[in-house]
């Protein structure tokens, strides 16, 4: 780490610290720990309802997912992440109201909102906080810190919410997340602007003209674009992970009170992944090698878990899928982040979280309605296409370098 006195920008700097805690607070949800439970014994859902809602809040978030990034270029990081916080405490206090489907539904509704205020703003300045001090190239290790972070506070509120939900009621957990998320709003008003992003706000560019160029350089840029569709097709797949590994347990024999040790596991591994990924990317030669390689060993991970109903493979299985799978995500934003100019960061980051959404959005029901038939034939249809996918990947290592300067769209 460079020391504080060779800083071109030491006030900036500090923001990546905060940025960190407030990844860590903002995802402390409680509730993750006990969400089925909470849906169907408090709320009187079904669980084909519990998976409606969910659908719900993927297609919410795909819908406002630009509109939120551009507030961020509009109005500043700073109160993106502020204001989404602030939402965020909104829907908890609304979904622990009365328990009701259309009044979980319009949490929902909020809660995407407050995900989307997050979503880019705070990556867009962290890079611009680091370009301040003419630290660009070390984004792939700080927004991979970030994520780091983001797992520690799932990783806190998943061991801890099963006592909150035992010791004070099911919605204790979602109320309990009220104290993270004001402590998340809180630490956002500390930030502060880089000179770049201030200066363009006093323009205020009018926010349709931001959301239209943003797009236009999204779609015209062929680099952000081919990276934005790798990362969203390899994220659809791997996503899957995510609502099948309790079912894999289940069918291993694990019982239940285990299942959270198994994803606090996952998530150290993620954490371990991300925490090296610079010593990674030296053992495997190049970023795109290591890119490429942990998204064969999740496909392989994959294929284990399609073969296997021993429960220590199992688990190994679990926690490797994990481990080379979900991490891609912030090392394929902080490459984006180079080919993209600061007043536009923040709108074209919302586009690329847009598209990987969209992937989530077709490809969960499609991955339920196999694993209904076939969990087995599901995991081993999602390794293989994740194998394929890496022989047919189209990126090179000219795409992960650093530019000197932003080039234009096209």
């Amino acid at each position: 780490m460079r020391p504080m006195s060779t800083l071109q920008a030491p006030g900036l700097y500090s923001n990546l610290w905060k940025l960190q805690g407030i990844r860590l607070l903002f995802w402390m949800h409680f509730f993750s720990a006990v969400l089925v439970p909470f849906y169907t014994d408090w709320g009187g859902l079904s669980l084909a309802q519990v998976l409606y809602l969910n659908a719900w809040f993927f297609l919410c978030n795909f819908l406002f997912e630009v509109p939120t990034g551009s507030v961020a270029d509009f109005l500043g990081r700073k109160a993106s992440l502020a204001l989404g916080s602030a939402v965020g405490i909104g829907a908890a206090l609304l979904y622990v109201s009365r328990p009701s489907l259309l009044v979980f539904m319009a949490a929902e509704v909020l809660f995407a909102i407050a995900y989307t205020l997050h979503s880019g703003a705070d990556e867009a300045l962290a890079y611009d906080s680091l370009k301040a001090n003419g630290l660009e190239q070390r984004a792939p290790q700080v927004l991979g810190r970030m994520e780091s972070f983001k797992l520690g506070g799932i990783i806190t509120a998943t061991l801890a919410g099963g006592f909150i939900a035992s010791t004070f009621g099911l919605s204790a957990p979602m109320r309990a997340y009220v104290i993270p998320a004001a402590l998340a709003l809180l630490l956002s008003l500390t930030l502060r602007e880089p000179p770049v992003q201030a200066s363009a706000r006093k323009e205020r560019v009018p926010y349709t003209r931001i959301i239209i160029e943003g797009g236009r350089y999204f779609l015209g840029h062929k680099v952000v674009l081919l990276l934005a569709l790798e990362l969203a097709l390899t994220n659809a797949l791997a996503w899957g992970l995510i609502w099948l590994f309790q079912p894999l347990l289940e069918r291993a024999g694990l019982p239940l009170r285990f299942f959270g040790v198994v994803h606090a596991l996952s998530c150290f591994g993620q954490i371990l992944f991300l925490g090296n990924s610079a010593r990674l990317e030296r053992w495997s030669g190049s970023m795109r090698r290591l890119l490429l390689g942990a998204t064969v060993l999740a496909g392989l991970s994959f294929l284990l878990l399609a073969t296997t109903r021993w429960l220590p493979l199992v688990i190994v299985g679990i926690i490797l899928g994990f481990t080379f799978s979900l991490p891609r995500i912030p090392l394929f934003s902080a490459y984006i982040n180079h080919h993209v100019p600061s007043e536009r960061r923040a709108t074209v980051l919302s586009f690329v979280s847009m598209v990987r959404t969209l992937g989530i959005v077709v490809m969960n029901p499609l991955i339920g309605l196999l694993a209904e038939r076939s969990l087995s034939g599901t995991m081993a249809l999602l390794g293989a296409g994740l194998l394929v996918l890496a022989a047919g990947s189209r990126i090179e290592e000219r795409h992960l370098s650093l530019p000197a300067e932003p080039p234009a769209a096209g």
